[in-house]
């Protein structure tokens, strides 16, 4: 067997393509430690991965596979879509080809790492950041060592799922408890990660770029905010993991000088923790001014933002570094819904719907597109609360709104916990449903769970193992009785309510769930027929971008014979 050779597996069949920059991530870091990585890459063959998986192990016999888990499943409270049974088969596929032990992670993957270990049958998971853990388990498979002396490493014991402890990893005993983690130390923070295009076994970001539109680039990693549906600081970490600026930019310009122009924030978010954020960006504007020659001229950033912290030197520092659009997530406008809702770690808003507007102000004053994203039926939403922030958010000077209805639940996002101890696994709680229940939906806390797995698989699985994923509807919006008395009720009506009271002229600036879930109307990237025609047509940046366009560049997909459908 060969000591050497780490193969990562990228499972991912979605379209528009999203580049895997988790396996970039993890190459640089397994490659600084002697380790010849290949990446096995099934985005380009998903009607043939089966084929792909048998010729790659033919003549390999890797020490590692790793397996890229980036969703569970859409998370979109329309469709709920769950891409876990598809992940399994290709792990299946290549478990029957090879013998090497297999490591998980990914952020979908790290909101439920236990239950996923257990679900896919593997050796090993990660939750956070990878790249430190899966080195350092490398290197014990490599020199005959034991799994259980890397800290943090999620390992199948045959028996159960457990964890090996160390210094900054939460194990916890029974009575299970859960507590959040810093993880800043398991990530790469020193070195630009390497990126690369048209190299053979490698992430090819080019081709992304080219079929997908958009490349990606991470600042930081982590979160210490608290909002009560995000699963973030749990499955990236609590603390703020900041990537020195130079090295950031190096990638950045490594990434354009390829070709790669269009590049949008993975951060949580890219604006807090600012000050890092605006040393980045002075950072390219002072490449850009030393080196007419430099490929950052061309580049194009599109970011991810909160609506505060969002000053005019900010402003100004993104429109000179090249930036094109903000989308920025006030989620509501009303302070009694937001209030413990959208939280710093203390518990204290962090921001008002004033600071929106001017984020749309000075993003409008220095050329830069604005997205705005609402996130409607939390705890608390009526339909009188849902009017007011449509009202408010159609009269910002935005390119788009977005509205999404409904929220996925995670076992450990503050919601997920809280429905769990209100259920205590024998009551109902008002609001929570999944369209394939079958059953009243109960689910049990931490504490009262004989483990880990136990607890997590009850956000994804019923009693019998079947998909049942979890999601919240405000039960004060105007739905009939018999709906909200379902396990499996669809909140339909204010699906409809919302589409007829928002201005017919406002549409086309304006992403709106549908029923289906899937249609060219709705804010759900996977397999969407609307994007899956842009990025055929060649357009690039955030589709968001092109939203208002998107009738037309439907009927001109038509005239020159392009489809939904996607061709690998």
């Amino acid at each position: 067997m060969s000591q050497e050779l780490v193969v990562l597996v990228n499972p991912n069949k979605l379209h528009p393509p999203i580049t895997p920059y988790a396996l970039d991530i993890l190459t640089t870091s397994l490659e600084a430690a002697g380790f010849r990585v290949e990446v096995l890459d099934l985005t380009f063959r998903r009607d043939d991965w089966r084929s792909a998986v048998e010729e790659f192990f033919a003549d390999r016999e890797p020490l590692l596979v790793g397996i890229t888990i980036r969703n569970t499943d859409t998370i979109y409270p329309q469709e709920q879509r769950v891409f876990l049974p598809e992940h399994r088969e290709i792990i299946q596929a290549v478990q029957a080809v090879s013998s090497a032990p297999i490591i998980a992670g990914g952020v979908g993957f790290s909101s439920m790492p236990f239950a996923l270990v257990d679900y896919f049958g593997i050796d090993f998971g990660v939750k956070g950041p990878g790249e430190i853990i899966i080195s350092r388990l490398a290197k014990a498979l490599a020199g005959g060592d034991s799994p259980r002396t890397v800290p943090g490493l999620i390992i199948n014991t045959g028996d159960g799922v457990t964890r090996v402890p160390g210094d900054g990893v939460w194990v916890s005993e029974l009575p299970l408890r859960h507590e959040l983690e810093g993880r800043a130390e398991f990530a790469n923070r020193e070195t630009a990660y390497t990126r690369r295009s048209g190299e053979p076994w490698k992430v090819d970001n080019l081709k992304y770029y080219q079929r997908g539109g958009l490349g990606n680039i991470l600042t930081k990693n982590g979160c210490p905010f608290a909002c009560t549906h995000c699963v973030e600081p749990d499955a990236k970490g609590n603390r703020f993991a900041r990537r020195r600026p130079e090295k950031v930019v190096d990638e950045m310009e490594a990434l354009t000088g390829q070709g790669v122009l269009d590049l949008h924030t993975t951060d949580s978010e890219f604006n807090l923790n600012i000050g890092n954020s605006k040393a980045i960006l002075r950072e390219i504007v002072r490449r850009k001014n030393a080196d007419a020659s430099s490929p950052l001229h061309r580049l194009r950033l599109w970011i991810y933002s909160q609506p505060a912290p969002f000053d005019e030197e900010f402003a100004e520092l993104l429109a000179q570094a090249g930036c094109r659009g903000v989308n920025v997530a006030p989620d509501h406008v009303r302070e009694d819904i937001l209030k413990g809702w959208k939280v710093t770690s203390g518990g204290a808003r962090y921001y008002t719907f004033d600071n929106t507007r001017e984020v749309c102000r000075l993003a409008n004053k220095y050329g830069m597109l604005t997205m705005v994203e609402v996130m409607a039926g939390m705890p608390g939403e009526t339909w009188e609360t849902l009017r007011e922030c449509v009202d408010a958010t159609l009269a910002l000077d935005a390119t788009v709104v977005g509205f999404t209805l409904g929220i996925r639940l995670f076992p450990y996002s503050p919601l997920g916990i809280e429905f769990a101890q209100r259920s205590a696994g024998v009551r109902t709680v008002p609001g929570v449903q999944s369209n394939t229940a079958t059953r009243p939906i109960t689910i049990r806390p931490i504490e009262s769970c004989a483990s880990v797995v136990e607890y997590e698989r009850q956000f994804m699985f019923d009693e019998d193992g079947e998909l049942r994923p979890l999601y919240y509807f405000s039960p004060d919006l105007p739905e009939d009785k018999e709906t909200m008395g379902l396990p499996n009720g669809r909140w339909l009506r204010t699906v409809e309510m919302l589409w007829k009271y928002i201005p017919e002229e406002d549409h086309p600036r304006v992403m709106l769930p549908t029923a289906p879930g899937l249609t060219k109307d709705d804010n759900n990237y996977a397999d969407n027929p609307f994007l899956t025609c842009l990025v055929q047509m060649g357009y690039k940046g955030a589709f968001w971008s092109h939203w208002r366009q998107r009738d037309e560049i439907l009927l001109e997909a038509a005239a020159r014979g392009l489809t939904a459908e996607v061709v690998g």
